[in-house]
């Protein structure tokens, strides 16, 4: 459905020009117009308190889908390196202590119903504890 458009008239600063001339085929509009035309009615919806839903749900999706994407980018490596940090640990402690497979169950059974209670807030001193008050 084709809008009837009219040529208007106005000035500018060089500066911008260069800047429209340099960014509208990245924002994958065939024109200047349409850029020009796409700017305005982003910088209208901003302004107007009457178009926010046309206005915000747009900004406020994307940016909030921005922040997660990099967030969870930045949460899935630490928790890589975190888990290869603790693998190193559990072979080098498996290699230095004796632990039969029926007292290894009973503590995996433990350490679940554990951190179910505390919510996975376990301390290296919890532990300490636990371990001085079983001997």
């Amino acid at each position: 459905m084709a809008t009837e458009k009219k040529k208007y008239a106005f000035y500018t600063s060089p500066q911008l020009m260069e800047k429209i001339e340099q960014l509208y085929k990245l924002d994958g509009c065939t024109s200047k117009t349409e850029f020009i035309e796409r700017a305005v009615e982003f910088y209208c919806g901003y302004l107007t308190a009457d178009n926010y839903k046309e206005y915000f749900p747009n900004v406020i999706v994307s940016t909030m889908k921005g922040t997660l994407n990099s967030l969870e980018d930045r949460m899935a490596k630490l928790l890589f390196k975190f888990s290869v940090e603790q693998a190193m640990m559990m072979h080098v402690l498996a290699y230095t202590c004796e632990i039969d497979e029926n007292t290894l169950n009973k503590l995996r059974g433990y350490c679940v119903m554990e951190c179910k209670r505390i919510n996975g807030a376990v301390t290296f001193d919890d532990a300490v504890r636990f371990q001085k008050s079983s001997d």
